[in-house]
């Protein structure tokens, strides 16, 4: 019978293992109700109750970063090395609104995904948990970070490009754009927004760093098999591959 994942969390990470689970939980809320006003064109900013979650949310993430810095053997590395979630765990938009700011839509919607970055770190560091070995758990993680950076540039795109570029005209345009321009092979809608061009080289810059993982890890793969298939020959007393070609050669 499979642990339960509280045990689990419990057992296995301790108050890390609980304040992760919380901040991925909350991060998803965020994704979903981000997701659910960009498709229905909701003006999220107007909304009390969205921007008093939001302000919890921020603080959860700030009393969290402080209780790792208590618990750190080494604050100073520990601050150095976890300085910018510190940063993304600031309630911009709450302030914003307290100080009267105005700023654009696009700038304004642009902002909601700051906290996301800890979430984001929370839920590279959630999925590591359930796999079985180092290299799999950093494909996984680094995939899973990929897979969220494509699917929020999607959104910024869709906000920023629908109303000026005719190639956007649905969701799934951006989505296939973002797909598209992360594999550095360039799709045939081309960004006319500022935000929509950043975006285009953020996405092809990230995915040159990204892809190459995938040939490290399924380089990992093979030998691992290959290590295990040699033990296997081994423990049967039987020749290996290389031990075969090695009394096949001519002396």
């Amino acid at each position: 019978m499979k642990m339960a994942l509280y045990d689990f969390v419990l057992r296995k990470k301790g108050i890390y293992g609980i304040l992760h689970i919380v901040i991925l939980l909350l991060s998803l809320f965020l994704i979903i109700s981000i997701s659910i006003d960009t498709f229905k064109g909701i003006p999220f900013y107007t909304q009390s109750v969205y921007m008093k979650v939001q302000l919890w949310i921020c603080v959860l993430f700030l009393v969290d970063f402080v209780l790792e810095f208590i618990l750190a053997d080494n604050k100073k590395r520990y601050f150095t090395t976890h300085f910018i979630f510190l940063l993304v765990a600031i309630p911009y938009q709450n302030i914003i609104a307290y100080m009267g700011w105005t700023f654009s839509p696009e700038v304004t919607y642009m902002l909601r995904f700051i906290p996301l970055v800890r979430g984001g770190y929370a839920l590279a560091i959630v999925v590591g948990w359930f796999t079985y070995n180092r290299a799999s758990g950093l494909f996984v993680s680094y995939l899973t970070m990929l897979l969220a950076t494509v699917y929020f540039a999607s959104l910024a795109f869709f906000i920023t490009e629908h109303t000026a570029n005719p190639l956007v005209t649905k969701y799934t345009d951006a989505l296939w754009w973002a797909f598209m321009d992360v594999t550095t092979v360039g799709s045939n809608i081309i960004a006319v927004t500022t935000t929509g061009r950043v975006l285009s080289v953020v996405l092809a810059a990230l995915g040159m760093m990204m892809f190459p993982i995938f040939t490290v890890y399924i380089t990992s793969i093979i030998e691992r098999r290959n290590k295990e298939k040699q033990e296997y020959y081994e423990e049967k007393g039987e020749p290996t591959h290389k031990q075969q070609a090695n009394t096949a050669a001519p002396q």
